[in-house]
């Protein structure tokens, strides 16, 4: 699966954190991140991780335009909601997307606990179904 992992400034910690304990799941897929998310995921895990630009230099488009290309399975996106973003419009963008393609999205630590769970017990496979029969057509 292609998982997109994200966190706002104050959350990169939490998702740090995250990534070292769910890693055993997570280096089975294919990963994405935004710029220093990336970086310190990376760096922390060891993880091999393709990263886009920083959220508030495109990064976020550039994982809405994957999901837009049916390209991206999960999204794990540790939001501030505490602090105002200079590029609001862009998250609210990814996360209409996700919305409008189904794709599973935690924006917190419970939700995306509850989703590493999923995929380890393989209840996430639908996603790379629809993949495939949509690339077939």
């Amino acid at each position: 699966m292609k998982i997109a992992l994200i966190a706002h400034d104050k959350k990169k910690d939490d998702l740090v954190q995250f990534s070292l304990a769910y890693q055993p799941i997570l280096k089975d897929h294919e990963l994405f991140a935004t710029g220093t998310t990336g970086s310190r995921v990376m760096e922390a895990t060891g993880l091999d991780i393709y990263r886009f630009q920083s959220g508030p230099l495109g990064g976020d488009q550039q994982v809405g335009a994957r999901i837009a290309q049916n390209d991206m399975d999960l999204i794990i996106f540790f939001r501030d909601p505490l602090t105002a973003q200079p590029h609001e419009p862009d998250i609210n963008a990814l996360i209409r997307l996700a919305d409008v393609y189904s794709i599973p999205l935690a924006t917190n630590m419970a939700t995306a606990e509850i989703l590493m769970h999923a995929l380890e017990r393989g209840e996430l496979h639908w996603r790379e179904v629809i993949r495939s029969r949509q690339q077939q057509d």
